[in-house]
């Protein structure tokens, strides 16, 4: 059976968020974009993998985000990140909340804003961010983590199998996280979850 909206509000709502403490600015503040939308019958997200041109991150898999402008809030620059790099605009009455801060290995401090339609806008990648977009269904996201363990570091290592391939953190981080609290209802941080070491850059 599918979450309504409602419901996943108001889990959104009550989630007690974990935010990391920056004072000294040396995390380069992102946001991402959850963005729940009906294709169909069927309730899902959508992920990106990223174009092999890009000098960080290339060819890996991320939810629509970025870098907080001067002056942004999380919610903002989501919103505006979900525009410019998938072409759906969304406003602030389609967000429902925020889940927990997440810190990168490359230095981003990366806050997951849950947005929801139950429209199925268009959408055009751009191609400088984009290679390709999944959606990826509510279903695939119920699947198992997976869980293993690297020798660079004491932290378990997560991924998830969406999007016809392994994804891993930190987009598997909150992904997962998204799964757990707004799919599920259940109670589930994500911090000290790890990434591979090639996104240590």
């Amino acid at each position: 059976m599918e979450i309504t909206r409602a419901a996943a509000e108001e889990r959104v709502r009550n989630w007690a968020r974990r935010e990391v403490d920056d004072p000294d600015g040396t995390l380069k503040r992102s946001a991402v974009a959850i963005t729940v939308v009906r294709r169909h019958d069927s309730y899902g997200i959508w992920i990106a993998r990223r174009p092999a041109t890009l000098r960080n991150h290339a060819r890996q898999f991320a939810l629509p985000g970025g870098r907080l402008d001067p002056g942004e809030t999380a919610t903002q620059a989501a919103l505006r990140e979900l525009r410019e790099e998938i072409g759906i605009d969304l406003g602030a009455d389609a967000v429902l909340g925020l889940l927990d801060d997440y810190e990168t290995r490359s230095g981003y401090l990366m806050t997951p804003v849950v947005c929801w339609t139950d429209d199925d806008p268009p959408v055009t990648p751009s191609p400088d961010e984009v290679d390709q977009l999944f959606f990826v269904t509510f279903d695939e996201l119920r699947r198992p983590a997976q869980f293993s363990r690297i020798p660079e570091s004491p932290r378990t290592l997560v991924s998830l199998n969406i999007a016809g391939a392994r994804v891993h953190a930190p987009t598997a981080a909150v992904i997962y996280q998204f799964a757990e609290v707004v799919l599920a209802g259940r109670d589930t941080r994500v911090h000290d979850l790890e990434q591979p070491v090639f996104a240590w850059r």
